[in-house]
């Protein structure tokens, strides 16, 4: 986290916010203003919210003679910091048509402009020290809204009997899927949370001991062809393979397949992507599931969810490692060594549900002040998905990454690896 070299820090902050902008250069500004549901927020509000993280967070408290963009946007723009103060209501982001596009894009090169003439300004070592802890934490938060960005957009545009889409380039047909075997993993006494050198969210620590019975994990993930058969078997019909909530979750919206998958008047099913409505890829890794379905799922198959302890252990054990991002966020779209009896599409494809509750690791602790409400405080109601998506930046995958979302939560790309 060191600063040794300024032009370095204002490269990455710049290279970072840059791809922010690209993200919502394919869109119409009546694209980057719309709310498609509470849990999404428009893409201004994503990239006016990632601005308000630099500007509250670093220029405020370090920049001589701080003043505000605007002072409105203190409220306007914060996600959920009760120690900031006031924040305007998350369900009706999408109707803020002031500012303007135009104005938030200026907002964030105002921004930009006032942290490179920090970096650059800022001498002594504990406030240089400070200053880049803060970008680091601040680009890492930028990053996660690029994927978020993606996954809004996408729950956005499948309102619309347009079937619009956001990229031009559809995906191509996904190699046929090797066939599933069951990996061993001999359990004993593991040691969990992030063991690097380098950047980690304080979700991931500390570095603690966990017990874990020997259990088999599936070499990659549930395809659409799999989750095909489970609804042609009446899967969303029978009570006993879903937790009670699960099931009065289901039958309260009258769900009977994943939230993108439509099915033509011949039968066919086809599947909306960010290239618009493609017909369905039985090769690919279904994604776009809540937990509820995983579980069911898994019900299903005879079998159950990883535990985010058995994941990891076995992403360790096994040498499972991050490739590169695929260019297109497209499950499946990750190019790996496919070889019998390894793990594979552990990154790079979807999320993967476990069955573990989000909670601390034992010895966790919040920082102090607002910044520490990033993680600790939504360690309630919510379970923990491991790996990474087709979506997600560079860098965000690792072993130790603990993402979490509600059991209903489908628009994030999410799917399923079975254990047992």
């Amino acid at each position: 986290m060191q600063m040794n070299d300024p032009g370095l820090w204002t490269a990455r902050f710049q290279a970072v916010r840059r791809h922010t902008l690209a993200l919502a250069a394919p869109l119409s500004s009546e694209d980057c203003g719309a709310q498609s549901m509470p849990d999404a927020s428009p893409v201004k509000w994503h990239l006016a919210h990632t601005t308000w993280f630099f500007e509250t967070f670093i220029l405020a408290p370090m920049e001589p003679g701080f003043a505000p963009f605007h002072p409105a946007f203190r409220v306007l723009f914060n996600s959920y910091y009760n120690g900031i103060g006031d924040k305007h209501p998350r369900p009706q982001r999408g109707l803020l048509t002031r500012p303007s596009l135009d104005e938030v894009r200026a907002y964030r090169a105002n921004v930009d402009a006032r942290i490179a003439a920090l970096i650059g300004a800022v001498r002594e070592g504990a406030a240089r020290e400070r200053l880049a802890s803060l970008l680091t934490l601040g680009l890492e938060h930028e990053q996660q809204h690029q994927e978020l960005i993606l996954t809004d957009v996408k729950h956005l545009l499948a309102q619309s009997a347009l079937w619009p889409a956001y990229l031009d380039e559809p995906p191509a047909p996904a190699s046929p899927a090797l066939s599933p075997q069951w990996l061993a993993c001999a359990g004993g006494l593991a040691t969990i949370g992030y063991d690097g050198d380098g950047f980690c969210f304080d979700n991931e620590l500390p570095r603690h001991r966990q017990f874990v019975e020997p259990f088999e994990l599936a070499s990659q993930l549930v395809t659409n062809g799999d989750y095909l058969a489970f609804i042609e078997a009446g899967g969303y019909e029978q009570a006993a393979l879903w937790l009670a909530e699960g099931w009065d979750w289901v039958n309260a919206q009258g769900l009977r397949q994943p939230i993108y998958w439509h099915r033509g008047e011949d039968g066919r099913w086809f599947e909306f992507t960010l290239a618009g409505l493609q017909p369905l890829d039985p090769a690919r890794p279904v994604t776009h599931v809540s937990l509820f379905e995983a579980d069911a799922y898994a019900h299903w198959a005879g079998a159950r969810l990883p535990t985010e302890i058995e994941w990891e252990w076995a992403a360790r054990e096994h040498g499972a490692v991050p490739g590169t991002p695929p260019s297109l966020p497209f499950p499946g779209e990750a190019r790996e060594v496919e070889e019998e009896g390894t793990l594979r599409q552990m990154f790079g494809h979807c999320w993967q549900w476990t069955s573990s509750s989000y909670a601390p690791y034992p010895g966790y602790r919040t920082a102090p002040g607002a910044i520490g409400e990033y993680n600790g405080k939504f360690m309630v109601n919510q379970y923990v998905l491991r790996g990474s998506s087709c979506a997600t930046p560079g860098g965000h995958a690792r072993a130790s990454y603990r993402n979490f979302f509600p059991a209903g939560a489908r628009w994030q790309f999410a799917g399923i690896r079975l254990a047992r």
